[in-house]
């Protein structure tokens, strides 16, 4: 449950408040019911409301104090007696949207701190709100609403939309970013890519002319780093969301809607399509093309492209059902040899 000295409470809601709110119907419950905070199965009590989505917690469902739950049609023959439940096709997203509403995301009062460092030929927008240490360079031009943490720097002609976010001690320089951008503590946009041309006297480093183009309601994770592109842009599409400790290679392109976990790599020129999943420490070598939709295994190494929609594991990485075939095999042969 929220400790209340870092998070502030909107308030209480009723059970049908919580039904509208995110879509969910309302099943053996009182609509009026009112409900004080969100908690997880095994830490609720019946002033609280939780969900229930993965089997795996199926006995702290199944034992829950929880005042009432989110949950799918299928699985709410699991619940306690009389326990109320707010069905859904999606319990966690159900979830996310009750936790917003009691603790929604607060935002200090518009203003720019006198500790700030701002060139005069920088365009802030209105309500910005810009903390001590911030260095806002020339030519730079902030959208309307957007909130620049401690310790930023925002590089020349770097270009931010509306209501973006840039987490403390952040650099940004050869980029454009969109609206509704969420940059993490530590991400560093726009650096040199790793370009060089390999010579025995000396390697010869070559200039990197791209930049970084971010489209909207992207959010990029704490100590993440993206390279410009060395002519191409690096692209990341709308609505891509990057974890913490990701490195983008100098012009990667990356399609709408991405989930990459901690810790990938992606090497240069490495294009991946709409909706790609990566697990954490998995890895593209570079110059490849990761179809739509495709799902990487944790920990694999992808080395040659990747049609859309499949799945693939390993290293080097093959597609799923092989690979579990081959370790199956594995096993079997080692229990042979026994």
């Amino acid at each position: 449950m929220a400790d209340p000295k870092f998070f502030k409470k909107a308030g209480t809601f009723t059970l049908q408040q919580l039904s509208d709110i995110t879509g969910s119907e309302l099943v053996n419950g009182d609509g009026g019911t009112l409900i004080h905070d969100v908690a997880s199965l095994d830490q609720a009590g019946q002033d609280h409301i939780s969900f229930f989505e993965n089997v795996k917690y199926r006995k702290d469902f199944s034992h829950t104090k929880a005042g009432a739950c989110f949950v799918s049609a299928k699985m709410a023959h699991h619940a306690p007696d009389n326990l109320p439940l707010l069905v859904s096709a999606a319990p966690y997203k159900a979830y996310a949207r009750a936790a917003q509403a009691f603790y929604p995301q607060e935002r200090p009062a518009a203003g720019i701190s006198e500790l700030a460092h701002i060139d005069p030929s920088a365009t802030i927008g209105d309500d910005a709100v810009i903390e001590p240490g911030a260095v806002i360079k020339s030519g730079v031009k902030l959208g309307r609403g957007c909130w620049i943490e401690a310790c930023s720097v925002i590089g020349e002609n770097v270009e931010l939309g509306e209501n973006c976010r840039i987490g403390s001690h952040a650099t940004i320089s050869h980029a454009y970013i969109g609206n509704n951008v969420r940059l993490y503590p530590g991400v560093r946009i726009g650096q040199d890519g790793f370009g060089f041309a390999i010579d025995p006297s000396g390697h010869v480093k070559v200039p990197q002319l791209g930049r970084v183009i971010i489209q909207d309601h992207c959010e990029i994770g704490a100590n993440t780093t993206i390279d410009r592109g060395a002519g191409p842009d690096t692209l990341i599409g709308q609505g891509t969301w990057i974890d913490n400790l990701v490195q983008i290679g100098h012009n990667v392109k990356i399609g709408r809607g991405c989930i990459i976990v901690s810790q990938v790599g992606i090497s240069g020129s490495t294009e991946l399509g709409d909706f790609v999943a990566m697990g954490g420490q998995s890895g593209c070598a570079g110059h490849l093309r990761i179809g739509a939709g495709a799902r990487i295994a944790a920990q694999s190494g992808i080395m040659r492209d990747v049609p859309p929609g499949e799945e693939y594991m390993g290293t080097p990485a093959i597609p799923i059902k092989q690979f579990m075939r081959q370790v199956a095999k594995l096993g079997q042969l080692v229990k042979s040899k026994k």
